[in-house]
């Protein structure tokens, strides 16, 4: 017996020690998560913050971010909502390799979408003469930000959407079918109410990566100040010049990004989705 008690309590000595490193391991990254963030208001008071934001660059950075990404996110959700719904409900040959096509960007580094933008849309690349030919030129306009964050933003939709898509219930969608409805009344009065939820994540999930893109703007699409200069380019430009102004802005991408993802979290519909993550594995990756 006593042998058992020792053992007991080595063993509950054990589990304390094992719970204080998982306590000591999340209070360290969450430490490590949240300095930078809270540093950016710590750094200068609050209305300097907010008087900060009346330069003119700043001004002009917020009218194009929030103007290309609107934009994107209206292209994104007219054009990837059916493209979803067709890759998910459909068997077709290549349908592995289309959804791997989908998931590319999510992995491509951002100087290579810069790059492949560049190359495919600007005035030497690929489609630059037959655009120039109808009088388009992309390349350095608010259009190649637009095309900048399509690029980045739409696989974080496009693959949430195929993987609501694909959690319907096909017996609701089957009996639509059955009651004489067609696939677009099937579509638009079954499909989309039910999937509505795990949608509109997969839509503020791809806003919020827009309206921080970077990298692939910058090199499609330059920082022109009041033209194509973004808040994150802004930021940039700005890091040499006022770091005060620097850090309002980054301290409004943080206030916009953190109310993209309380909404996400907290209106209803969108909680109650059983897909919340752009990168759910679905049955059509290994089909």
């Amino acid at each position: 017996m006593p042998a058992i008690r020792a053992g007991r309590t080595r063993s509950r000595a054990r589990g304390r020690l094992f719970e204080a490193a998982l306590f000591l391991a999340a209070a360290l990254a969450l430490a490590f998560l949240v300095l930078p963030v809270a540093a950016i208001f710590l750094r200068i008071p609050p209305g300097d913050l907010v008087s900060q934001l009346g330069n003119q660059a700043a001004r002009e950075a917020l009218v194009v971010s929030l103007k290309t990404n609107l934009l994107a996110e209206a292209i994104i959700l007219l054009v990837g909502t059916p493209a979803a719904y067709l890759i998910a409900t459909k068997r077709f040959p290549l349908r592995s390799l289309a959804i791997t096509l989908v998931e590319l960007p999510l992995v491509l580094p951002p100087a290579v979408a810069g790059i492949g933008l560049l190359a495919a849309f600007g005035r030497f690349g690929l489609l630059g003469g037959e655009l120039e030919a109808i009088g388009l030129s992309i390349g350095f306009t608010q259009a190649a930000v637009v095309l900048a964050v399509l690029l980045v933003a739409s696989p974080f939709y496009l693959r949430q959407a195929i993987a609501t898509f694909e959690a319907l219930d096909e017996s609701l969608l089957d009996a639509a079918r059955t009651l004489g409805a067609s696939p677009a009344r099937t579509f638009f009065r079954v499909a989309l109410p039910l999937a509505a939820g795990g949608l509109g994540a997969g839509a503020a999930l791809a806003f919020a990566r827009g309206i921080g893109e970077f990298g692939a703007t910058i090199m499609f699409a330059g920082s022109l100040q009041g033209v194509t200069q973004t808040l994150p380019l802004a930021i940039y430009e700005q890091f040499d010049v006022s770091f005060d102004v620097s850090l309002a802005l980054g301290a409004l991408l943080v206030v916009l990004s953190a109310a993209v993802l309380l909404a996400f979290k907290l209106v209803p519909g969108w909680a109650r989705s059983s897909s919340t993550s752009p990168f759910l594995s679905a049955r059509s990756v290994s089909s």
